[in-house]
């Protein structure tokens, strides 16, 4: 894939798709691994490479995958952007996105998938944005969760909202994210 920077594709102009869902949402089924190895075997039979950006997750998303075996043939690495500096300078992230919708909204996810997806030249690019707790953030409530990808057809977020402990919520997350992908892997 070639590189594409984030002003060259706006993400209004891709196909983005939010799902409301009942609240709260049950939590994603299967193990993170069990679910990342589905997800590494999706990848290698179709030679597709994988980037991740992560905030409320912190790195627990690729860490699940570089866990699984032949990690090595889809996984290229991820970025950390717990900081919403380190959206913006490094994904790509846009001022007008956090003023307007927030870092935890589906735009965000949207540019940060985007953002990943270009930085590294995957194939695809998946996010996480949200609120693990305790508290609220930008007024937004504890467990709401956006989860994004950025792949060779278009851009797609989902929304969440879990409700658990920090630790679970951030669990969920990683699972959803991962179901998400596998999802949008085999429709597109």
């Amino acid at each position: 894939m070639p590189f594409v920077s984030n002003d060259e594709i706006d993400p209004a102009d891709e196909r983005t798709v939010v799902d409301e869902g009942l609240e709260p949402d049950e939590e994603p089924g299967g193990d993170a691994m069990s679910i990342a190895a589905a997800l590494q075997a999706e990848l290698f039979g179709r030679r597709l490479m994988l980037a991740t950006a992560e905030s409320l997750t912190g790195g627990r998303l690729g860490d699940v995958l570089s866990a699984a075996p032949g990690a090595s043939d889809t996984y290229l690495g991820g970025v950390i952007s717990y900081a919403t500096d380190v959206k913006m300078k490094v994904l790509g992230v846009s001022e007008d996105t956090i003023e307007n919708h927030g870092v935890v909204s589906a735009e965000c996810a949207d540019e940060m998938a985007l953002g990943v997806r270009n930085l590294t030249g995957a194939d695809y690019g998946l996010s996480t944005t949200g609120v693990a707790g305790p508290t609220t953030q930008e007024d937004k409530p504890v467990g709401l969760v956006f989860v994004g990808v950025a792949g060779p057809h278009g851009i797609r977020s989902r929304r969440f909202h879990f409700s658990g402990e920090r630790a679970e919520i951030r669990e969920m997350t990683v699972k959803a994210a991962l179901d998400l992908l596998i999802e949008s892997i085999r429709t597109d």
